[in-house]
């Protein structure tokens, strides 16, 4: 016997009894981004690997240890995109959708890092992400977490994630905390772990969201990033938060709220969750206004956030926040001689037709009575329509309830019609 292949790991398979959930987890979030106005883009798995080491920076985790990245044919190095925000501006610019006009965007699909698989975050990951362009105030910041709260309000999770906000002020004056953190650093070199001691010089920031609980205690009296924000920033943040106020949406200020990415500036938000063990990231985001001019494009102002659907969908598990999963099959049709199998599609297709939104299965593989309604038992429908020669002849089905105890039921077609669309409009 040959070999089972197996998929790679950290590759995951999405099986029939998940793709339901993850259906309905899609169609809020496009029903959601719809009803504020976004429009869908769509874009490449592969990419230029430039294209990442100039937006996500070149010292980050990701360029440095995750990403899928090997040379074609032509020796050109490509990239698997690791995240979609730096491929949306790279699309934006190329088809002349950003210099001097607003765009409100979304995009959803798989992306790829190798980091260590664990549940909920795999090699291969599916992303929900949401880009704004063109917009320099702080009221499209508020929308954008607003939309956040609202998809919450739509899955049910309101109570379970709480929203932690930051202000990483202008590029100039980040630059000038770094070096405030820097030379503060310097003087604890003995306590830093080695991951810290090497982002000291390439990515500061990152030192702030360190794991290490010594690294930690050392950073209580570090400098903070609000005592070096320029003007214009504080006023941008307290813009946000007045507008997050007025709309009744709670938050905290983490100071230590950095994100990974080089491309942020001023607003960073996450959206966090305890109910996954320990503390989990489900939406994060913020502002990135130098990143377009980055890429070759025109200065232009930006603003967005992305999540990973996978940790979504296992955060609605674990609080039984699904809801109603719509059945694979309202109908299981079952016929009874030739003659009826071979009318049995054509009339599949007339209930289909006549009854909007109708899920009909048809018996295939021959077999008996019994046989038949053994299937239309594991099936997930909720009657059996069974037409037999007797049937075909007087122009009736037999329908036959499977998840209740009421008796079976004769009728011609267009009756039949009538109580199929009361049985699935409830």
């Amino acid at each position: 016997m040959a070999k089972q292949i197996q998929a790679v790991r950290g590759m995951n398979d999405c099986l029939p009894g998940d793709t339901q959930i993850w259906q309905k987890v899609e169609n809020i979030l496009r029903e959601t981004v719809a009803s504020f106005g976004y429009q869908e883009i769509r874009f490449p798995i592969v990419e230029s690997t430039d294209l990442f080491k100039r937006s996500i920076g070149e010292v980050t985790d990701i360029v440095e240890k995750e990403m899928y990245t090997f040379a074609d044919r032509n020796g050109d190095l490509l990239t698997l995109r690791p995240e979609g925000t730096a491929v949306c501006v790279r699309a934006g610019n190329q088809n002349g959708l950003l210099y001097n006009q607003e765009q409100r965007l979304w995009y959803m699909g798989p992306m790829f890092r190798h980091e260590r698989p664990q549940k909920g975050r795999y090699r291969q990951f599916h992303q929900f992400g949401l880009e704004t362009f063109g917009i320099a105030t702080a009221d499209i910041d508020a929308e954008v977490i607003l939309l956040t709260a609202q998809l919450w309000k739509a899955f049910g999770i309101s109570e379970h994630v709480r929203l932690e906000l930051n202000s990483l002020g202008s590029n100039e004056a980040r630059a000038d905390y770094r070096d405030a953190l820097v030379a503060y650093l310097e003087q604890h070199t003995d306590v830093l772990d080695e991951d810290s001691k090497r982002r000291m010089y390439s990515n500061p920031l990152r030192v702030l969201d360190s794991k290490n609980p010594d690294v930690q205690a050392i950073l209580v009296d570090a400098p903070k990033l609000s005592e070096h924000l320029d003007a214009e920033s504080k006023e941008h943040f307290e813009n946000l938060c007045e507008r997050l106020d007025a709309a009744g949406v709670s938050y905290t200020v983490n100071e230590k709220l950095v994100r990974g990415l080089d491309y942020y500036n001023r607003t960073v938000f996450e959206w966090v969750t305890d109910s996954l063990g320990a503390q989990g990231t489900v939406c994060a985001g913020g502002r990135y206004d130098g990143l377009v001019e980055q890429l070759g494009g025109k200065a232009t102002p930006a603003v967005g956030f992305a999540m990973g659907l996978e940790r979504l969908v296992l955060l609605l598990q674990a609080l039984e926040c699904v809801g109603d999963i719509r059945r694979n099959a309202d109908v299981y049709l079952a016929a009874m001689g030739d003659k009826a199998s071979i009318q049995a599609p054509i009339i599949a297709s007339e209930l289909r037709r006549d009854v909007a939104g109708l899920r009909v299965m048809v018996h295939a593989g021959g077999g008996n009575f019994k046989k038949q309604l053994k299937r239309a038992d594991k099936s997930d429908a909720l009657v059996a329509v069974i037409i037999g020669e007797d049937e075909l002849e007087q122009g009736v089905v037999t329908i036959k309830y499977l998840r209740e105890r009421k008796e079976q039921v004769t009728l011609k077609l267009e009756q039949a019609k009538a109580l199929l669309a009361e049985l699935i409009n409830g």
